[in-house]
């Protein structure tokens, strides 16, 4: 087989070709069926950042399910957050052969070594959710819309607050929380939620009561919902002495919990002091039941199990020396190159939604919710 890390240099200048894949024949997953599969056999390395999250759980599981049905074996590893020992990890995968790498990124700007490393070995990789940055030897991206998601939660605050359609309504306290700064989607979230909530914030009919208001002020370090639970109580204490927050922009479930835990123990959550609108990402079985229970207001769904069919696609394509279906050859820039991404639709859930959403569709079995 030739050398796949030239194939992908001489193909990555028509990039913009992949859309037209199935116009010329060729099905989804970036070959014909009759050409697809003589990779077979080999062994793909799937790197997620922790078992702490459900979501990364069912994210390595749907990624080994879909390779393996492909008749590829799978090495899965989780880096429990610990940038080192994810690359420790990569680095003893690439040792040990692997055929290509999926991986997750714990800390987005760490891996710049360890992928040289699997450059060097002809190994190609492909970014999983998470884009790596600063790096060249980033063959692909498979991920969601993630200014999209900002955009559906910042979208969902202004709609349950009464806000759109120009009425001056207000004005009404929010506080802003981000992800971990060191995980390149955090900007995105963060970035579509403020296209949505900044000309009302201009209006003041949203008000900032902390004025933490700049992305550094209101990252998550590794997106702890204890970290947020922790902030949340400070800003309560300092910026709420009078006057109720009426809206939180939470950017993933785990910190959403956090952030509610903290609400509830100031006395939010009674008739007289409601707990504000507070968004979420992920649609994980404890904040579906928290909306069930009205108290977190919504969540964005994205479906991982799609996300691990489409990274799985992309390595049977590179592995065939095809070409990966992508969707986007123009946003993901990662400081080293623009990095050609298959970017896939999330799903803004509340209470109204969330049985056709999220448990007719499989994702959340109904028992789990009781």
């Amino acid at each position: 087989m030739r050398n796949r890390r030239a194939a992908l240099a001489a193909t990555a200048t028509a990039a913009s070709l992949a859309l037209a894949l199935t116009a010329c024949g060729q099905n989804s997953e970036g070959g014909s069926e009759e050409d697809k599969g003589s990779s077979e056999g080999a062994t793909i390395g799937i790197s997620m950042p922790t078992k702490s999250s459900e979501r990364w759980i069912a994210d390595g599981n749907n990624v080994v399910q879909h390779l393996e049905d492909k008749g590829y074996e799978t090495k899965l590893v989780y880096g429990e957050d610990d940038p080192d020992q994810q690359v420790s990890q990569i680095e003893n995968m690439i040792t040990q052969g692997v055929d290509a790498l999926i991986i997750a990124a714990i800390d987005n700007k760490s891996m710049n070594n360890v992928l040289q490393q699997a450059a060097d070995a002809d190994i190609p990789v492909i970014s999983y959710d998470r884009l790596i940055l600063g790096s060249e030897d980033v063959d692909y991206y498979a991920s969601f819309d993630n200014e999209k998601v900002g955009e559906l939660q910042g979208t969902y605050i202004v709609e349950q607050l009464g806000l759109k359609d120009g009425s001056e309504k207000g004005p009404f306290n929010i506080e802003l929380f981000a992800g971990s700064n060191d995980d390149n989607n955090t900007r995105y979230f963060f970035q579509g939620a403020m296209n949505v909530l900044q000309p009302y914030i201009d209006k003041k009919q949203l008000v900032v009561k902390s004025g933490q208001t700049e992305l550094p002020q209101v990252t998550t370090l590794r997106w702890d919902g204890a970290t947020a639970q922790r902030r949340m109580d400070d800003i309560l204490t300092k910026s709420y002495k009078s006057g109720k927050v009426d809206a939180v922009l939470s950017p993933y479930d785990g910190i959403s919990i956090g952030i509610l835990s903290a609400l509830k123990s100031d006395g939010y959550g009674s008739k007289d002091k409601p707990l504000p609108v507070v968004t979420g990402q992920d649609a994980e079985v404890a904040s579906v039941k928290s909306i069930i229970a009205d108290e977190q207001s919504m969540t964005v769904y994205k479906d991982t199990r799609e996300l691990a069919k489409v990274a799985s696609n992309m390595v049977d394509a590179v592995l065939n020396d095809k070409k990966p279906e992508v969707n986007d050859t123009k946003t993901y820039d990662n400081g080293a190159k623009v990095v050609p991404a298959y970017l896939l639709e999330p799903v803004a859930v509340d209470k109204a939604n969330y049985q056709k959403a999220v448990v007719d569709s499989g994702y959340i079995k109904e028992s789990d919710l009781k």
